[in-house]
């Protein structure tokens, strides 16, 4: 029975397949220009061999015929479809100039727009030198464990990395590259993630850990079982969203092509008067110069300068775990005026941890606590962890219960042996949904009002309507977070808001440590939303920050929307215009400047295209530049162009330096430790 096809095994073969073609293609267009430049020389040595024009003519014509036919072929191709724009100029300079019997200056003109056509292929459309990085990265074999093999007997072959499948268990060694995603089976180590995720510091993991192909194993041996491979990676999203960031096209693509189609009509009337002028006044220097303003009038400058801009800026962004997924994106960040931040696992780590039981008189800590715990078993919220993970480290039974509801932005109901219990907010619980009675609701009320519950995000709990006690939960903020916000605030943006569904003490103690001056406590997701588009009503270009699994509709409502901490959730990659891939909050002010230095480039490439063409284009008709200068000088203006735009590469330098410091001193620290350690006594 023949084996069905895999549908990604089939995309991955048509990409080869195309990959292979235009490979072929490029590879005899270089053979090609290559001989054609060889003919060319060879006919301006024999320039200087034999006095008679017809001998250096011969290698000359068939230089221009070699190096001109893909040029003109390319031209015949664009008026069939109804477009006549830079090929149709060039075509016209080269078949000019073979014309007018000046097969030299035809195959000078063709081989330099050639290259000037590889520098454009290169830079602008298969040049991603991102997407080649990545490639490296993706390792090429892996040690698979053989079926009925154990952590303890060793026995493993080496495969081809795309040959892995979801199930498969892979041994990876210190100083390996993890072949796919998995999850850790056995074994400790730390991981360098710093090429997927763009944080320096290595992770360290454990059994059960998420671990992404192509990262590196630093110290320790790792079995993983693989739950992605080949283009469902992490890697392969990644690569797949920066193609897709490229292809798209910003306001400022769109305006160049409304005026592009009048354009080479207006180029060709002008080229049509110089011409008639000039056959008249100087017959003999007039089809150099049509022929040299054809060649300075294609507007390879103006062409380049959007797409090498963005590649390099999406290039630098990924570099620092920031996916872009459309450049129209990263074009409107420059304009943000507003940002509204989720706290938990944005601002904060969003690691919850139990710090706080009060359980009422007659209620035991640890009935609370399993209580609790076997009602939030089933939650995937940050408190529900916590309150669970607290519950396993006291060896605490857990029921499962038997009815289970979630109500967003408010807590959780569920039937727990025969009884009802409810595990939420106070103001949930305290009204009419809680079915306390009023003293036990002024009891909530209080405990929320008291010293000992600030700061703290408090969960009650109430079985059968009688209130049991109270947990008390604490998050930590994270370090770098003040200095991205006051950052932030630098850039000039005039609202940052806090919004959270915690309580009030809670928002202003984390306002307070983040130089927040506003902040929103014991909001709905459907408030969060209601802000974002408050926002949006008084003016305001808004981003709105969060996890990415939670705030959807706010998520959804923002002009941009970002996703931190997305390494791993393909939830958070695909509900966001922008994924951070790690949740270091300065990439949010380095991706604002890095939008505004793209466009500033992109306005530089722009003057510098449209001064090349408006002045050699009058010293063309002056007679002051000759179709070969005219050829040269349109590949100079393209690598400026080209080396302006690859400035922006180098963006986000000194956040890989500082974090690089930073390092090295957590690893001398480590160092030190070790040796007080290693001391006797």
């Amino acid at each position: 029975m023949a084996s069905a096809t895999l549908p990604s095994e089939s995309a991955s073969g048509d990409a080869t397949a195309a990959e292979a073609a235009v490979g072929r293609a490029l590879r005899l267009q270089i053979a090609a220009t290559l001989v054609g430049a060889t003919l060319l020389a060879c006919s301006l040595v024999a320039r200087f061999l034999w006095a008679k024009d017809f001998y250096p003519a011969i290698p000359a014509a068939l230089a221009a015929l070699l190096l001109g036919a893909p040029l003109v072929a390319a031209a015949v191709r664009d008026l069939f479809r109804g477009q006549a724009g830079m090929n149709a100029l060039v075509a016209l300079a080269v078949v000019g100039a073979a014309a007018s019997g000046k097969y030299q200056e035809s195959a000078a003109v063709a081989l330099f727009m050639i290259v000037s056509g590889l520098i454009e292929k290169r830079t602008a459309i298969g040049a991603q030198a991102s997407i080649e990085s990545l490639v490296r990265l993706a390792p090429t074999k892996a040690h698979r464990l053989v079926a009925g093999a154990t952590s303890l007997d060793g026995r493993e072959e080496e495969v081809e990395a795309k040959d892995l499948r979801p199930g498969d268990r892979v041994r990876v060694r210190p100083g390996d590259t993890i072949p796919a995603d998995g999850r850790v089976l056995t074994g400790t180590s730390t991981v360098n993630q710093a090429s997927i995720t763009g944080e320096s510091l290595p992770a360290d993991k454990l059994a059960g850990d998420e671990v992404f192909g192509g990262t590196i194993n630093l110290t320790g041996a790792l079995d993983i079982e693989v739950t992605k491979a080949g283009a469902d990676t992490l890697l392969g999203r990644v690569k797949d969203l920066i193609l897709q960031a490229e292809r798209t096209r910003t306001p400022i693509m769109r305006l160049v092509d409304q005026y592009a189609f009048w354009y080479t009509p207006t180029v060709l009337m002008l080229v049509g008067v110089v011409l008639f002028f000039a056959l008249r006044s100087d017959p003999e220097t007039a089809f150099s110069r049509a022929i040299a303003m054809l060649v300075v009038a294609c507007p390879s400058a103006l062409i380049l300068a959007t797409p090498t801009a963005m590649v390099a800026a999406l290039s630098a962004a990924a570099r620092l775990g920031v996916l872009v997924k459309s450049v129209v994106t990263l074009e409107a960040a420059r304009n943000l005026t507003a940002i509204v931040f989720d706290k938990t696992g944005t601002l904060t780590t969003g690691i919850l941890a139990v710090t706080r039981l009060a359980p009422v008189e007659g209620v035991e800590g640890a009935e609370l606590l399993r209580l609790a715990a076997s009602v939030e078993q089933d939650s995937r919220h940050p408190v529900a962890r916590a309150v669970t993970e607290m519950a396993r480290r006291a060896n605490l039974p857990l029921t499962r219960p038997d009815a289970f509801e979630e109500v967003p932005g408010r807590g959780v109901v569920a039937t727990v042996a025969g009884s009802r219990v409810m595990v939420g907010r106070g103001a949930w619980l305290a009204g009419v949904d809680g079915g306390l009675a009023a003293a036990e609701s002024r009891a909530i009320e209080g405990v929320q009002a008291s010293d000992d519950a600030e700061g703290l995000s408090i969960l009650f709990v109430v079985k059968d309507g009688r209130l049991l006690g109270w947990i008390g939960l604490e998050d930590n903020a994270r370090p770098e977070a003040a200095e991205a916000v006051d950052r932030l605030r630098s850039l000039g943006l005039k609202r940052l808001v806090i919004l959270t569904g915690d309580r009030r003490s809670v928002a202003r103690r984390v306002a307070e440590q983040m130089h927040f001056s506003e902040f929103k406590a014991e909001v709905l997701p459907h408030e969060k939303l209601e802000m974002v588009d408050a926002l949006k009503a008084q003016g305001h270009r808004v981003a709105v920050i969060g996890d990415g699994v939670n705030d959807a509709p706010a998520l959804a409502a923002g002009d941009i929307s970002i996703a931190m901490g997305a390494a791993g959730s393909d939830v958070a990659i695909h509900s966001a215009t922008i994924a951070l891939l790690n949740s270091n909050l300065n990439r949010v002010p380095f991706l604002i400047e890095l939008s505004r230095r793209t466009i500033g480039v992109i306005r530089q490439n722009m003057v510098i295209g449209a001064a090349f063409i408006v002045v050699f284009l009058a010293l063309a008709g002056a007679g002051y530049v000759s179709p070969v200068m005219a050829a040269f000088l349109h590949i100079v203006s393209g690598l400026i162009v080209v080396f302006n735009s690859a400035r922006l590469v180098r963006c986000g330098e000194e956040i890989e330096r500082s974090e690089a410091e930073r390092l090295a001193e957590v690893e001398a620290s480590r160092r030190r430790d070790a040796g007080r350690a290693a001391r006797p006594g």
